[in-house]
């Protein structure tokens, strides 16, 4: 695993926080900037910057042997795409030269693609399994991006089919690629076998993430049968996080003993996460619910950070931390655990806050002042975590790699 790759996953991930935090100081005081363009570079950076390279760094350190140096030279072409978007849509947001870049990184994903399909060894046939769907649900997701253009010259930003591609993609990348990228990861690093168990595991996974579509949808375009089709995904969730648990419990217990206390909280902590995503999806079923979450926008981001941060990022920092790139000192445990501490707070703030917003009793008192100075504890745990990895001088250039 590259050290050079990793730390410029990092930085692209601290300035998308610190973006983040530009976005919660304009309701404290004055900054004189757009605040949707400044959104869009925020989720752009944090998607395509950080999840999406973090993983494509880790795909090909534990599933391609021969590293070829195509694979380097597209990471950084990749991450100049990166860079064209983290210094376009803050200004302009979408237009001719943030969506140059934005085509750019597609194309990429898309070359990445082949490169893994036809380089990809793995012994197991779990995670073969899992990470060919993975980056299938990425290459679905890219419908939606070029269903933008159609939608917008036909009936424009406003309408539902332009509201439903945007959903499309996120959906997809969220659920499909990013969340099956890790949990590929996760069980090639435990060296989980084939059994009976995962396959059920894996086809209820499948078709809860299709079927769970449907709400989103049904947001802009709203049956009462997309309410029917998104309840019975969302119960095959809980059966799918069910199979998960008993999965990994066997492994979990025996493999963990051998990591650090830190790497066994992280691991718990992502999947605690996991299992709470399943459970906020499953009050879905009471439509008054889901149209709340849809209406509070506090409830909305708080649930796509809980995706984001809590589980995808929870597992991306374990696996950074099963590496050889770090030294296991204060600041590694300082930047972790702020991490953690901030996340845990600005999710209560924002969860909180939507409710009352439901119940009519306002904003809490100093309630973006609060919001604020928790969002730093994020981009500072960040940066201790980056400052341990630099500082770190005996680390091999590339890591052991599981069979």
């Amino acid at each position: 695993m590259s050290k050079k790759h990793v730390v410029t996953c990092l930085i692209n991930f601290l300035i998308a926080a610190l973006l983040g935090l530009m976005l919660r100081y304009i309701f404290v005081g004055e900054l004189n900037i757009n605040y949707r363009f400044l959104i869009h570079a925020h989720s752009h950076i944090a998607m395509l910057g950080w999840l999406y390279l973090m993983l494509y760094v880790l795909i090909v350190h534990y599933f391609v042997p021969e590293q070829k140096p195509i694979f380097k030279t597209l990471f950084w072409i990749t991450e100049c795409a990166v860079i064209g978007m983290m210094l376009s849509f803050p200004f302009q947001g979408y237009a001719a030269v943030s969506i140059t870049f934005s085509t750019l990184h597609i194309f990429c994903s898309y070359y990445f693609v082949y490169l893994i399909w036809k380089h990809l060894k793995t012994e197991l046939v779990v995670t073969r399994r899992l990470l060919k769907a993975s980056l299938l649900f990425m290459l679905i997701s890219t419908i939606g991006v070029w269903c933008l253009g159609p939608a917008v010259s036909m009936l424009g930003q406003a309408s539902a089919f332009y509201q439903i591609a945007i959903q499309f993609f996120l959906h997809f990348q969220f659920n499909g690629w990013f969340l099956i990228a890790v949990i590929a990861i996760f069980f090639h690093v435990f060296k989980f076998e084939d059994s009976k168990l995962f396959k059920i595991f894996f086809k209820l996974l499948i078709v809860s993430i299709i079927l769970t579509l449907a709400l989103p949808i049904q947001w802009f375009a709203p049956h009462n049968l997309l309410l029917y089709i998104n309840g019975f995904g969302t119960i095959l969730q809980l059966i799918m996080g069910y199979f998960f648990l008993k999965l990994i419990q066997p492994k979990f217990s025996v493999v963990l003993k051998q990591q650090s206390r830190l790497v066994l909280y992280l691991y718990r902590f992502s999947i605690f996460c996991f299992v709470l995503k399943i459970g906020v999806q499953l009050l879905a079923l009471f439509p008054e619910f889901s149209q709340i979450v849809y209406t509070h926008r506090n409830l909305v981001i708080g649930f796509i950070h809980l995706l984001m941060l809590g589980v995808i990022t929870g597992f991306l920092f374990s696996f950074i931390l099963q590496s050889a790139l770090v030294t296991y000192t204060k600041s590694l445990y300082f930047g972790v655990y702020t991490f953690i501490f901030g996340f845990i707070l600005t999710e209560l703030l924002l969860v909180i806050q939507g409710v009352r917003f439901y119940f009519g009793n306002g904003l809490l008192p100093n309630y973006y002042l609060l919001l604020f100075l928790f969002s730093i504890l994020l981009p500072l745990g960040i940066g201790f975590l980056l400052f341990n990895i630099i500082t770190h001088k005996n680390y091999a250039s590339q890591t052991t790699k599981t069979p």
